[in-house]
């Protein structure tokens, strides 16, 4: 009789890791926890909703990104190029949301070859998006406080960086991708995780604090060292209107922190829980698990945000979107010429950001 019982939790338990499942698979030790089912999780059906909306915006905002800076060859800047290529990540992330969205509602019915495309696509977006933000705080960093356009006024050597992030982004993401697969858990839909076979728990945590360090804390650390010292600076030399000019790149950044921060930090836990630091105990496992749901949604949403931030805080962009509009006989010229062509300095290509 207790055999069976324990078959039962053991069952439930791992039903209730793969319900919950975010990208993170259970390890060996959570099918031996007797944890009773989760039955308070998140509407299913209002996160698809919620992702159709963000696919929408997203699909919209970063096209439109897309095309002011491809329209403004002549002014285009260094920092417009890292934002271009921010972009273009947050594009082809938004074009997979469809695919997590349909997952969320019947399970994973898409094979394994579109398991490990998206889940590539994704990695590949938030690696690339932090390290190019480091990028342009870094250019910040520079053109202020240095006062410098030696490394960026070669345009070559910008595509050459941008290549790089890419690279480093997917070689990051390449073991996600190597051991993603379809699985058919028991009492449960089937799911999309990474099976390393029988030390799936030391590679996974492996896994982690490459995702951790590389995706996570070392851009950080960048942004927060360069940053500091550019408001330091712009503050001691009462640089007002470069300190306006920084104002689209802060909000960048901070809605990036707000977006990821959080999920990061649930991962944290997460992992500290599974190497046994903290107690592993059933009301922990589901709050964690609930908290990966929610923050992971979060994060999705970032790669709608930046489009809205360009266009309420950056004059030059919504100059720009004007400007093709009235090329193309949306708005008249009148109106064109009403608004004004915004005039800012600081940026280390010699050219002022569209986004500024």
């Amino acid at each position: 009789m207790s055999i069976v019982l324990e078959n039962v939790w053991n069952s439930t338990d791992m039903w209730m890791e793969f319900e919950n499942f975010t990208g993170n698979p259970p390890t060996e030790e959570d099918f031996y926890s007797p944890c009773p089912e989760d039955t308070e999780t998140l509407n299913k059906y209002a996160v698809v909703v919620l992702y159709a909306l963000v696919f929408l915006l997203s699909l919209l905002g970063n096209f439109l990104v897309i095309l002011v800076v491809l329209y403004s060859q002549v002014s285009r800047s260094v920092t417009d190029v890292y934002l271009l290529n921010l972009a273009v990540a947050d594009l082809l992330f938004a074009l997979t949301l469809p695919i997590w969205a349909a997952s969320k509602a019947k399970g994973w019915i898409f094979g394994t070859t579109l398991c490990k495309l998206v889940s590539l696509l994704k990695e590949v977006n938030f690696y690339s998006g932090i390290l190019l933000l480091a990028c342009i705080s870094l250019d910040r960093y520079l053109a202020i406080v240095h006062a410098t356009r030696t490394l960026t006024q070669k345009r070559h050597w910008v595509k050459f960086i941008c290549l790089g992030i890419w690279t480093l982004s997917l070689l990051l993401s390449l073991p996600l991708f190597l051991f993603r697969e379809v699985y058919k858990p028991p009492l449960s839909s089937p799911v999309c995780y990474e099976d390393m076979g029988a030390n799936t728990t030391k590679w996974r945590i492996i896994m982690r604090a490459l995702t951790q360090i590389f995706g996570f804390l070392l851009p950080l650390l960048v942004m927060l060292f360069c940053y500091g010292f550019t408001l330091r600076t712009l503050f001691a030399t009462h640089m007002g209107q470069k300190h306006r000019a920084m104002r689209v790149i802060f909000a960048v950044v901070l809605v990036f922190l707000l977006c990821w921060l959080p999920y990061n930090l649930v991962l944290v836990a997460d992992t500290l829980m599974r190497l046994g630091v903290i107690q592993d105990t059933c009301p922990r496992r589901k709050h964690i698990g609930r908290a990966l749901d929610a923050t992971e949604i979060l994060g999705f949403l970032h790669s709608c945000l930046n489009p809205f931030i360009y266009a309420f805080i950056g004059q030059k962009f919504r100059h720009g979107l004007l400007r093709i509009m009235a090329s193309h006989g949306l708005i008249s010229k009148e109106y064109l010429a009403k608004e004004g062509r915004p005039s800012f300095v600081g940026s280390s290509s010699g050219n002022t950001s569209m986004t500024l």
